[in-house]
């Protein structure tokens, strides 16, 4: 394509900008796609994701957007948003943070956006909330990339949510008929919605999500001490001029300011995400675990067998038909095992190692499962 960059702001950050009519409209007749699209959504990630270390709260909280209660004071800030590309990119020019609390039933996140100019335009539940400036929440509770939940609102506190299967580099679409049933939101604006003739501070959302609207069938997904959940937050900010008295979006693409850089333009890469780790303890150091050390070198293996595949129309067979040496040593001196079973189709490859127990797969949909066996 003639403009490469411009086409991947308009697709690639959720798959939903210029093609966000045409998805819906496959997804709302039931139509399904197992088509893969080759791109750099398939890279694998070389960057270092954030973490967060979300404390147990026992105090009430009141959904009202208003995010000074003494709950919210307890829990600490998260660093600013960067671009979703990263330190490559300049730094946001309006500061974004969250925080997050949890308890039996929910969890709680809080967001602070600076914005001298508050507006919004979308009503209705499940329209394309992106289309103004918003927040948006993604939230894959076990970490295998695959049954993720997207949510997003605006300062008029309209929201839309939905649930991907798999990532639309897989063939995933977007499943707008789910609902968070319970979700509670709130905005508060410290300023005017809609009046450009004023100078606003910020809005601040606030986030109650039930962990029964996470669940499906026999999956419980509430949380407990030293779970750890991938998440990520984006920020859409588009540029706007004021004409006759009201907002107009400028003809260019969007902002895109997140807490976890995925350094693509790409949210729907959930191995790229943030950590968020459930702790009951005061003062908790975060610690990555060493089974999450390992992922990268079956995403290494994933990469080369997309880039395979382009070349000569199936899966490589075998490790060395992609270069890829069986042992791995890591940077911490861990010597890693690869292995990979393939047809011309599919593909399972799965890394051992001494410091985690069982084994770690992934297979040609990027869907990494833990056997701790």
């Amino acid at each position: 394509m003639k403009n490469e960059t411009r086409c991947r702001k308009q697709t690639g950050r959720s798959l939903t900008s210029k093609v966000a009519a045409g998805i819906i409209g496959l997804l709302l007749a039931g139509t399904a796609s197992s088509a893969q699209t080759f791109s750099n959504a398939f890279r694998p990630f070389t960057g270092v994701p954030r973490h967060y270390v979300c404390y147990q709260t026992t105090d009430s909280i009141q959904i009202d957007g208003n995010i000074t209660e003494g709950a919210w004071e307890k829990a600490p800030w998260s660093e600013d948003f960067k671009d979703i590309e990263g330190d490559a990119k300049p730094a946001p020019r309006l500061r974004t943070r969250v925080k997050m609390l949890w308890d039996n039933q929910y969890l709680y996140i809080a967001a602070s956006l600076e914005e001298p100019h508050v507006w919004g335009t979308l009503l209705n539940h499940d329209t394309i909330i992106f289309q103004d400036n918003d927040f948006e929440v993604f939230i894959d509770p076990d970490g295998n990339t695959h049954q993720y939940y997207e949510i997003e609102i605006n300062a008029l506190n309209t929201v839309m949510d939905l649930f991907m299967v798999k990532p639309y580099r897989n063939g995933g679409l977007a499943m707008l008929n789910w609902d968070t049933k319970g979700i509670r939101t709130a905005v508060h604006v410290n300023g005017t919605v809609n009046n450009p003739s004023d100078t606003d501070k910020e809005w601040t959302v606030e986030i109650a999500i039930p962990y029964s609207a996470l669940s499906f069938f026999d999956r419980t997904l509430r949380p407990s001490n030293n779970m750890l959940w991938r998440i990520n937050f984006s920020r859409v900010e588009w540029d706007t001029d004021i004409k006759n008295g009201a907002y107009v979006k400028q003809r260019k693409p969007e902002n895109n300011w997140v807490w976890s850089p995925q350094n693509i333009i790409n949210m729907h890469a959930p191995e790229r995400w943030g950590y968020l780790l459930f702790t009951t303890q005061a003062h908790t150091d975060f610690q990555l675990p060493a089974a999450e050390e390992a992922k990268p070198y079956l995403w290494k293996v994933y990469w080369a067998q997309q880039q395979y595949r382009q070349a000569h129309g199936r899966y490589a067979s075998n490790l060395a038909m992609l270069q890829i040496p069986e042992k791995q040593q890591s940077s911490k001196g861990q010597t890693y095992t690869l292995h990979l079973e393939a047809t011309s189709s599919q593909f399972n490859a799965n890394i051992t190692g001494a410091d985690f127990t069982g084994t770690i797969y992934i297979d040609q949909e990027g869907k990494v499962y833990h056997n701790r066996k």
